[in-house]
């Protein structure tokens, strides 16, 4: 079996390294370098770094069109297996490998197809979350599915963390899932059930609504952590907020701060939300307690 292998941010890894040892990769697509940092230095993907790695032929292309198209055309690949890529596969590339595209996708299709599944999932306070390896047809995330794993969604877990474990549990599947395709035993079954579309997240989408409850308010915060990024508004400035949890302590109007035996504690719509780790305007993360001193014992976030 021939692959061709199609991602980009380090959720995509342990596919790629599981597929290099089991199967003949001819190719690995991955985005543009793309600039990072205070510096904006030009650095190549989490994909790009371990192809190289491992010796593997990369194209760097931001748009999966005619010029990837026909290099993937001269490749000559029996299978084409993307796993968040970032861009859609569209036809003639579609139809270029002998047997199509596989995607590897983490949700429980058809629930949160697009391109923050499991984001939406956390922010959704759904109780579960898991991956699916279907055939890739023209609609988004559509098509028939040949596996999927189910996991449940622990109440304190970010999307960050669960992405990790996904990406390492379903790149298992997704191997397990080519080979039962090469050796002609797998079959795919149509998705059941009312879609649910998870499109990309905003910065609009991480800031934090303090008149919802406690629980909503929370789920939001893990379902945008680690990217973009909670945040809040103090004194106009935006005020991140990289972890917090639940607390029963003081009663608290909305966005009211105040301390309790150590805690620094912001209201919400019913409950506080304890703060841990916030990064105001302009300098580091730093512990609450750390800021709450600097800032006077006095503050209204929004």
């Amino acid at each position: 079996m021939r692959l061709v292998f199609a991602g980009t941010p380090a959720v995509a890894v342990p596919s790629l390294t599981i597929l290099a040892e089991r199967f003949e990769l001819a190719a690995v697509i991955t985005r543009d370098d793309a600039p990072l940092g205070r510096k904006r230095v030009l650095t190549p993907s989490p994909v790009a770094e371990a192809a190289a790695a491992l010796d593997l032929p990369v194209i760097k292309a931001n748009r999966l069109g005619e010029d990837v198209t026909e290099q993937v055309e001269r490749l000559r690949p029996d299978l084409g297996v993307i796993v968040a890529y970032g861009g859609l596969v569209r036809e003639p590339l579609l139809s270029t490998p002998r047997l199509g595209w596989v995607n590897l996708h983490f949700s429980l299709l058809p629930r949160w197809r697009g391109a923050a599944p499991v984001q939406r999932a956390v922010m959704a306070g759904d109780a579960e979350t898991g991956a699916a390896v279907f055939q890739l047809v023209p609609g988004l995330d559509a098509g028939d599915v040949f596996a999927q794993l189910r996991r449940p969604i622990p109440a304190d877990a970010t999307a960050g963390e669960l992405l990790d474990a996904l990406g390492d549990e379903g790149a298992e599947l997704l191997a397990d899932t080519v080979s039962a395709i090469a050796d002609g035993t797998a079959v795919a079954v149509p998705q059941s059930g009312e879609p649910v579309l998870a499109p990309k997240l905003t910065i609009d989408d991480a800031r934090l609504d303090l008149t919802r409850s406690v629980d909503e308010v929370y789920a939001r915060l893990r379902g945008v952590t680690p990217e973009p990024g909670a945040w809040l508004l103090l004194d106009g400035e935006r005020f991140k907020v990289h972890s917090a949890r639940p607390t029963g302590g003081l009663s608290l109007p909305p966005g009211v701060v105040a301390e309790a035996d150590g805690r620094i504690e912001v209201g919400t719509g019913t409950t506080p939300l304890e703060l841990v780790t916030v990064q105001p305007a302009g300098k580091r993360a730093m512990a609450a307690a750390d800021w709450w001193r600097g800032a006077g014992g006095s503050a209204v976030l929004s």
